[in-house]
């Protein structure tokens, strides 16, 4: 019956999709004047969509992986799948729409390279997805599922929770499906409203078993993909949609990994400790850019990179020499990952502290569209936190 629902809202959701794009070409061709407007109108909307709450900011070109070349976060997802697939013929790569390219072209041209029993369309049933890779893994491929956005994983929430996490624990290690992963489109984008929108690595955070990574740029996305393909243990995978082409950088043309469950320090200072992931991470770096200029603090920044198990060394470690720490994340505050961090920290660094940790998160609603640039953390929130814990 959930997969049925979700079928029906997915088909309400394009139907919608499709008023909406034969209204805009109405008003492009001049047939909605009849209809009352504000004379800016127009311009809000263009000013609306050209509006980012975060600049990215590109790693350094790195040299010990050999030749680089210039990719945006979805082409750099798409070269690790490409090694992958070439490195381990067992690698299968299937879900909604990867045989023609995925809605956001991250399996763009692999069927063509690799055939049709490598990389092949799924019904629209999410439970069916994950169990189907649950079923392959355990009989020894290399199973990689894409789930086509984040917000629409929950139907396989069961097989993840029950079945994924638990196989190898459940028959002692005599079976497991540790060579499954899972990818799936995560977080804001600007416009996608209360079904495109979400980040949900918080649900998948209470359930032990599992690895959840989320990447912050086109380097760290392709390595840590590829650690979690070759990590045996199965891997949730969300990668921010909003920087599948806002991000860009030099990514090495050879597979490379990077470790998970190891924070990176990508910015040293000392008073205030600002951690996030994903998107959230080039908010946090503007934070720290604004706060060393306007206040004269120096922030040290931490990108977490993997969810479950994080890195609790690396966290406190900053915590105990700065005093004070600020995490963001997308997701709303309550029951966010954040709230674990946060914990953990008073746990093990409380007599360090010199001011209340902060938390600087989405609120308890469902994801807003006209009214997103309210709801997410940005800069300013950030920031307006962080003086808090100054001058506390």
């Amino acid at each position: 019956m959930a997969a049925v629902a979700a079928t029906g809202s997915r088909l309400l959701g394009l139907r919608a999709a499709g008023a909406e794009r034969r209204w805009r070409r109405l008003r492009g061709a001049g047939l909605a004047r009849g209809f009352p407007q504000s004379a800016s109108a127009g311009h809000a909307a263009v000013q609306r969509r050209q509006v980012a709450h975060f600049t990215f900011q590109p790693d350094p070109e790195p040299q010990e992986y050999g030749q680089t070349q210039k990719m945006n976060l979805f082409q750099s997802v798409t070269s690790a799948l490409d090694n992958s697939l070439a490195k381990d013929p067992t690698a299968v790569i299937f879900g909604e729409d990867v045989a023609f390219g995925g809605v956001f072209r991250c399996t763009v041209g692999l069927r063509d390279k690799y055939g049709k029993d490598r990389v092949f369309n799924t019904p629209l049933c999410e439970q069916g997805i994950v169990g189907f890779g649950i079923g392959i893994a355990v009989a020894g491929a290399t199973a990689i599922a894409e789930i086509q956005f984040a917000d629409y994983i929950f139907p396989a929430f069961d097989q993840i929770v029950n079945e994924a996490a638990k196989y190898r624990y459940r028959s002692g290690d005599l079976f497991n499906c540790g060579s499954l992963t899972i990818r799936s489109p995560w977080g804001c984008v600007g416009h996608g409203a209360l079904y495109h929108s979400q980040s949900p690595e918080a649900f998948f955070a209470h359930c032990p078993g599992i690895k959840v990574v989320i990447p912050r740029s086109p380097f760290q996305a392709k390595g840590l993909l590829l650690s979690c393909i070759e990590d045996k243990n199965p891997c949730i995978f969300f990668e921010p949609k909003i920087l599948y082409r806002a991000a860009v950088e030099q990514v090495p043309i050879q597979p490379y990994t990077i470790p998970l469950s190891q924070a990176e320090v990508i910015q040293e200072g000392s008073d205030v400790t600002l951690v996030a992931w994903g998107t959230q991470v080039h908010v946090i770096r503007e934070v720290a850019s604004m706060a060393k200029e306007k206040l004269g603090v120096s922030c040290e920044v931490i990108d977490l990179r993997t969810i479950i198990p994080w890195d609790v060394d690396t966290v406190c470690k900053s915590v105990i020499k700065t005093g004070r720490l600020l995490i963001s994340h997308e997701a709303p505050l309550t029951g966010g990952f954040a709230s674990e961090i946060s914990s953990t920290v008073q746990e093990e660094c409380f007599l360090n502290l010199e001011a209340p940790i902060s938390r600087v998160c989405g609120y308890d609603t469902p994801f807003p569209h006209i009214f997103e640039p309210f709801y997410i953390p940005d800069k300013w929130k950030c920031y307006d936190a962080l003086r808090k814990m100054i001058n506390y």
